[in-house]
């Protein structure tokens, strides 16, 4: 099969994701390699961390970049949105269980926004078997912008706010948490129809 570019753009993202989450899962310091930290201003920057921000950034782009080809140039296939939703997954999923098992975000974080993926894909997979597609909310687009920003300055210990004492990331995060919840609520409340159809009345 061939692919078009937004498509070849979506399966380097999840050879991306791929990259990052193998990077910080390897335990470097029982294989003898020690990532350097740098010390600013009085906050700690681990490399390990920032090779890892740097990617996640990268494709966070892509994120943006291939949907925007997509549609622009009446690209938009089935295996592209399942590839996509994938991708998406594997990236922000991933790095989430990750941040979480590393301390560096509440544990609450990845349950919610994992467990509000699930309830929302089976309600799009069941209203669309019965003909109706729901697109994404405002407040869903908002969330993955936040969601995106908040993992990207945890990953580089929220500099360079952290040096105004300011925890942008962690805000980012909350706010992305509570959008997730809220979009998935008018998921379900758009495909409550469908869902839980109503039994015809005999006359």
């Amino acid at each position: 099969m061939k692919m078009n570019l937004p498509n070849k753009i979506t399966i380097g993202r999840i050879f991306l994701a791929i990259l990052m989450i193998v990077l910080l899962l390897i335990p470097w310091y029982d294989l003898g390699i020690i990532f350097p930290t740098y010390l600013i201003n009085g906050e700690v920057l681990n490399l390990k961390y920032v090779i890892a921000g740097i990617i996640f950034l990268i494709a966070s782009v892509t994120d943006f970049l291939d949907g925007y080809l997509a549609r622009s140039n009446n690209m938009v296939t089935d295996f592209g949105k399942v590839a996509d939703a994938i991708a998406d997954k594997v990236l922000v999923n991933g790095l989430l269980i990750i941040l979480a098992y590393d301390r560096l975000i509440p544990v609450l974080v990845p349950v919610v926004i994992i467990t509000r993926d699930i309830i929302v894909d089976s309600c799009k997979m069941i209203s669309g078997n019965k003909g109706k597609v729901v697109g994404a909310s405002i407040l869903g687009k908002l969330k993955t912008i936040c969601m995106l920003i908040g993992l990207t300055l945890t990953l580089f210990n929220n500099i360079p706010f952290e040096f105004i004492n300011i925890p942008v990331a962690k805000f980012l995060v909350l706010v992305a948490t509570i959008l997730s919840v809220i979009s998935g609520c008018q998921y379900y409340y758009n495909t409550r129809e469908f869902l839980f159809p109503k039994e015809p009345q005999n006359k």
